[in-house]
Parts: structure tokens; C-alpha cells; sequence
């Protein structure tokens, strides 16, 4: 039997509101591309990069889900399986900000309880179209005990940042013994149902 590539795998969730930039910081985050046309995912995509932290190869297989109230069913049903969750708002959007505290609610109601949780404030390189300060990322994310993060998807700034420290949180409590195996080398498209899962193209994020 092939030994395997890595030591642990760790399933990761990206959700948010459409249009925050999910797709854009996971094409950042795996394959250092920024996607210039936004890209509106429909149900469930999936990437897989391995990185190594504290001498463990980790294998991260990373889901991105639709921010669309019509794929909630779809979507919610993969929060019981994620490890953490990274939560992911637009600087230039006050809207997806006030959206942060329903979708803390959704990891309540759907998430494992002992799931690690990020919040990511994307678009940092916008700053002249912020509405949202950071300092105002910064305090909900205290008020609530979860680790903050200002991402930029156009320059990867914040984008690696985010993953390390959502891995680290995850491998210290995780024991050799608990990480099982899932996915293919690459990455791919889950499709639950007829006419789910992939992309619309459209205008960047």
C-alpha cells in the first residue's frame, strides 16, 4: 500500500455573503491566481493544497460554498464535516459586514461544536471604498473570541496569514489518530443534485 503524501487532512469551509470574494482568496490561497471576472459559485467547489505547519504535513481539502439564500440547504449541509470555518466579508460592503452575526448563528445551528471559526475581512486593497473599518472587524471578531484576518484576493495580502493560523488552531487539538482521508489530489466539483455545483461567470469580486 502507498504511503500517504501527508500526515493529517483538514476539511475547511468558505462562506459569506456572494460577491466577498471566496472563490478569489481560495484560487489566491492554492494556486497564487487572482481571477479577474467574479466568479459566482453554484452549490459546492472544492480545492486541496497541503501545506506544513509545526513539521505536519497537512492536507487541506478547502470547501467554498454559494453565499445565494437558494443554495442553503445545499450549503449548510456540509458545515457538520468542516473542522474550521472561515468566515468571510467584503470591506466595501457594510451589508456583508451585518451578515457576519447570521452566519455565526448558521455555525451554531449546523457546525460541529468544537469547529474552529475565522473571520476574514476581504478587499483590503479597495481602501477607498471602505465602509467597514478595521478596527471594527477587529472588535467583533474579540467580542465574539474568534481570530481576525484583512485579506486582499487581488494581492494575496493576509491570504496565507488566515489558512496558517486557521490550521494551527485546528492541529492542536486534533489527535494523529482522528484525521482521516478524503478527495483527490487536485481538488474538484461536488455537484449534489442535477444542475448543482461549478461557477457563473461574471463581473470580479
Amino acid at each position: 500500500m502507498a504511503k500517504k503524501s501527508y500526515d493529517l487532512l483538514f476539511k475547511l469551509l468558505l462562506i459569506g455573503d456572494s460577491g466577498v470574494g471566496k472563490t478569489c482568496i481560495l484560487f489566491r490561497f492554492v494556486d497564487n491566481t487572482f481571477q479577474t471576472s467574479f466568479i459566482s459559485t453554484i452549490g459546492i467547489d472544492f480545492k486541496i493544497k497541503t501545506i506544513e505547519v509545526e513539521g505536519k504535513k497537512i492536507k487541506l481539502q478547502i470547501w467554498d460554498t454559494a453565499g445565494q439564500e437558494r443554495f442553503h440547504t445545499i450549503t449548510t449541509s456540509y458545515y457538520r464535516g468542516a473542522m474550521g470555518i472561515m468566515l468571510v466579508y467584503d470591506i466595501t460592503s457594510r451589508k456583508t459586514f451585518e451578515s457576519v452575526s447570521r452566519w455565526l448563528r448558521n455555525i451554531d445551528e449546523h457546525a460541529s461544536e468544537d469547529v474552529e471559526r475565522v473571520i476574514i475581512g476581504n478587499k483590503k486593497d479597495m481602501g477607498d471604498k471602505r465602509q467597514v473599518s478595521q478596527e471594527e472587524g477587529d472588535r467583533l471578531a474579540r467580542e465574539m473570541g474568534i481570530p481576525f484576518f484583512e485579506t486582499s484576493a487581488k494581492t494575496g495580502d493576509g491570504v496565507e496569514a488566515a489558512f496558517r493560523a486557521q490550521t494551527e488552531l485546528i492541529l492542536r487539538k486534533t489527535p494523529a489518530a482522528m484525521a482521516g482521508d478524503g478527495g483527490g489530489a487536485g481538488g474538484g466539483t461536488v455537484r449534489p443534485h442535477e444542475g448543482g455545483g461549478g461557477h457563473r461567470a461574471g463581473r470580479c469580486c
